[in-house]
């Protein structure tokens, strides 16, 4: 078992770059990850495909995080998942 198993990790700016790889570091690790985008909406969902892919658990998740409604949207993505946010 995994530290992070069971926990869940919110990746901003998780489409490409450090933070795909910040994602796919965490998912490695047993963290379900929402993996968030504010525009590249096609390049979160092959982060979030590859780490299912993988075995790992993630979604992708659309939010501007400089916007209070999107936030809200964005920790509220998953119920289930977000009691045990990271």
């Amino acid at each position: 078992m995994s530290k992070l198993t069971g926990k869940v990790a919110v990746v901003t700016g998780a489409s490409k770059g450090i933070g795909s790889g910040i994602a796919t570091a965490l998912a490695a690790a047993g963290a379900r990850v929402a993996v968030n985008y504010s525009s590249d909406r096609k390049g979160a969902e092959r982060v979030a495909q590859a780490i299912i892919d993988s075995g790992g658990e993630a979604i992708a998740v659309g939010a501007d995080v400089s916007k209070a409604a999107d936030v809200a949207r964005l920790l509220g993505f998953r119920p289930d998942w977000c009691k045990n946010i990271l």
